[in-house]
């Protein structure tokens, strides 16, 4: 019996090994030269819940994914979203978005913020937040949303998966 299923295992292991395929996948092609991504670490959309006397940045890492160096820098953009969500979070009064050092960032056009990354090579950079400490009582949401940004040099897509980041300030 005990031989049966050694031999079984090694049936099965084999197996394995020789059912992986090997796809050539085409490389360069000029439709994708110019097509990066950005997505949160880990790539989840998995909700965050932060007090609101916490005096630490929150922070949301970003990972830029690019094979190449160019002669441009890409740009990502991200927005804060309370959309359909009955006790939105406040920017400026529940928290701020603000660099590495605490310093307050503003929303450029369309309510966005940015992040730039130099010669669109692979780069982690971080979005942070600022909790104040709002005296209303109750749970405030909202989302931080990286968000798709097509320009003639390059398309900075998203992952379905990883986009949004849900945050509730208790």
């Amino acid at each position: 019996m005990k031989s049966i299923n050694y031999f079984l295992y090694i049936f099965l292991a084999g197996l394995l090994f020789v059912s992986c395929e090997k796809k050539d996948v085409p490389q360069g092609l000029p439709e994708f030269e110019n097509h990066y991504y950005a997505a949160y670490i880990p790539n989840t959309n998995t909700a965050v819940i932060v007090q609101k006397t916490q005096t630490a940045l929150v922070k949301f890492p970003v990972q830029f994914y690019s094979a190449f160096s160019r002669s441009y820098d890409a740009v990502a953009y991200y927005s804060i979203v309370t959309t359909g969500i009955t006790t939105p979070a406040i920017v400026g009064k529940d928290f701020d978005v603000v660099d590495k050092n605490g310093k307050v960032l503003t929303a450029g056009d369309s309510a966005r913020y940015t992040i730039n990354f130099p010669k669109a090579e692979r780069f982690m950079d971080t979005i942070y937040l600022k909790m104040l400490n709002n005296p209303l009582t109750g749970t405030r949401k909202m989302e931080v949303q990286i968000q798709e940004h097509k320009t003639d040099q390059y398309y900075v897509d998203i992952f379905s998966t990883a986009f949004r980041r849900p945050v509730e300030i208790r």
